[in-house]
């Protein structure tokens, strides 16, 4: 099973694939378009970690839905901030067409595939747990306010 990880329209954009669990490549797109800090979807480094190969899941370190309230409520109490709001509002519905961005680009093709919008958080645990080779461990992120939150932790247990 091929797993597209991608950190997209975020900073340092970037790629990675899990082939049956085990990590196989894992590119920043700066490395390829020489803009450093680069915060687009990462097409030439998704390309080149794939290889040619399809992905069978693809998943994106953000959900526009996660913490969905507080963001709501944060803004509302907050209207000097609302034109700022455009742009992140513009971000989230980049992020919905990311699997019809790739496909657009020819890297998965045009049928369906699972897409998986996952919180920010959470796949910073999952990329550390499952690309491990422990059965089971404490995992924790410490990162900056990616999807509304700033740490997360988990235990993390394989599946078999």
């Amino acid at each position: 099973m091929n797993i597209l990880g991608l950190n997209a329209f975020h900073g340092d954009a970037s790629a990675a694939v899990l082939r049956d669990g085990q990590l196989v490549a894992a590119l920043e797109e700066e490395r390829l378009n020489r803009i450093k800090h680069w915060a687009g979807l990462p097409l030439l480094a998704a390309k080149a970690c794939l290889e040619g190969a399809q992905p069978d899941h693809i998943a994106i370190s953000r959900d526009p839905k996660a913490h969905l309230t507080d963001k709501l409520l944060r803004a509302a109490l907050r209207p000097h901030q609302w034109l700022n709001l455009t742009s992140r509002a513009a971000n989230s519905v980049r992020i919905a067409q990311v699997s019809e961005l790739l496909a657009a680009d020819g890297i998965v093709p045009r049928e369906a595939r699972q897409v998986h919008f996952v919180e920010h958080h959470r796949a910073h645990l999952a990329s550390a747990f499952f690309a491990s080779a422990f059965e089971e461990a404490a995992v924790i992120s410490i990162d900056g306010f990616g999807d509304f939150s700033s740490v997360m932790w988990a235990w993390g247990k394989a599946i078999r």
